[in-house]
């Protein structure tokens, strides 16, 4: 093999780990942008909060958070109005699929919306 062609299967080699790199960086950024809007809020120190199927005390109780517990909002949703530690609110919190919690017991900094609102 002549040293020309070697030469030129190196530059193909190095764009190729090149593109690769950026590849892979980008990679790693988007997952840390992903890692990082990721945020856990804390349920009002005291209660164990019920989990229902839907926006309002007419739901069903799926389940029961503990004292202390932390939960992921992924939407929001208006439903009835509910007073709590944190006052009176009408936002749910979608914590899972299909179970709701009520706003009033989260304490997410804000009277509003912290979410994108449920579809």
């Amino acid at each position: 093999m002549s040293a020309e062609r070697t030469g030129e299967r190196t530059a193909e080699e190095a764009t190729h780990q090149t593109d690769q790199t950026a590849r892979t960086e980008l990679t790693l950024t988007t997952a840390a942008v992903a890692t990082a809007a990721v945020r856990y809020y804390s349920v009002a120190p005291g209660y164990r909060l019920n989990v229902r199927s839907g926006p309002g005390t007419d739901y069903t109780v799926i389940r029961v958070l503990s004292e202390g517990a932390k939960i992921r909002i992924y939407c929001q949703r208006p439903g009835e109005a509910i007073a709590g530690p944190y006052g009176t609110s009408n936002i749910w919190d979608n914590i899972d699929n299909g179970e709701y919690v009520s706003d009033a017991y989260v304490l997410t900094g804000s009277d509003g919306y912290v979410a994108a609102r449920c579809s």
